[in-house]
């Protein structure tokens, strides 16, 4: 009799367990996919709830991926959509296919205006230590080269996101890495290529210097000089400064061809 009511009371437990794992697992389900995507969207779109966003249409599947459609006036507007509808509780990810409406220029157009732009951005917060190259194609806007700090190049950035024309921007700038000693070099390679008699002319005009990029210790010259002599010149000014491992010359003679840059 002792092993028949032990069987029972197992019998009667495991039936219990049985119904109660369901109910667990149907409380913490939820409302179903549909409602969920609703509450998603609706979401994004109180986000968007400015008038930069007035004509941006939101759409989620059922995986939690929201696409964002429609017209914005900037690309910045464009970019600053994506971030906001990435924060939103229930976004799996992203597809931004919104569209940069604006006037209509052509890549040389944009091409000049934004070359203007870059050249005075920065002056006065150590832009003759960014070297940023600028490439245009069907209005996407493709920035790299290198600065020495983070709010250089989120200036910069910004710069060309806040131009009317710029459908897309391709962030590739490269951010120096932090060290005293190549603080100490560029200063130093300035001073020694600033203070050379012919080439103090260089830093009259804040919009063409001759800019050095210095990357653990080893140090990058770009910019437009008047001649020959002026690069070799600053060559081998910056080459002789105590801590410098090697001096790449990418000065460009005026009159010869270049990739554009700032």
């Amino acid at each position: 009799m002792l092993v028949s009511f032990d069987r029972d009371l197992f019998a009667v437990a495991l039936v219990a367990a049985t119904f109660t794992i369901p109910q667990s697992a149907l409380a913490v389900g939820g409302p179903g996919p549909g409602a969920g995507q609703q509450d998603v969207a609706s979401a994004v779109k109180s986000k968007l709830n400015k008038s930069q966003f007035k004509n941006v249409q939101v759409s989620v599947d059922a995986n939690g991926i929201v696409t964002l459609s429609g017209t914005v006036s900037l690309a910045e507007y464009k970019d600053d959509a994506d971030k906001t509808a990435h924060k939103v509780k229930g976004v799996m990810a992203v597809r931004n296919v919104i569209t940069v409406s604006g006037p209509s220029l052509s890549d040389a157009q944009l091409q000049k205006t934004l070359g203007e732009k870059l050249a005075y951005a920065r002056v006065g917060y150590g832009n003759v230590f960014d070297a940023v190259t600028l490439q245009v194609q069907n209005g996407v806007v493709t920035l790299g080269g290198h600065v020495h700090d983070y709010p250089n190049r989120d200036a910069y950035v910004g710069t060309v996101a806040t131009t009317p024309g710029v459908q897309d921007v391709v962030d590739n700038i490269s951010v120096d890495p932090l060290s005293q000693m190549d603080d100490r070099i560029r200063i130093q390679v300035a001073q020694a290529v600033y203070g050379f008699p012919s080439l103090n002319k260089y830093a009259i005009d804040p919009a063409k210097p001759i800019r050095i990029s210095v990357q653990n210790g080893n140090v990058e010259l770009y910019g437009v000089v008047d001649s020959e002599a002026d690069k070799d010149a600053a060559g081998i000014r910056a080459n002789a400064v105590p801590g410098v491992f090697s001096v790449k010359n990418y000065l460009q003679v005026a009159g010869q061809p270049s990739e554009s840059q700032m």
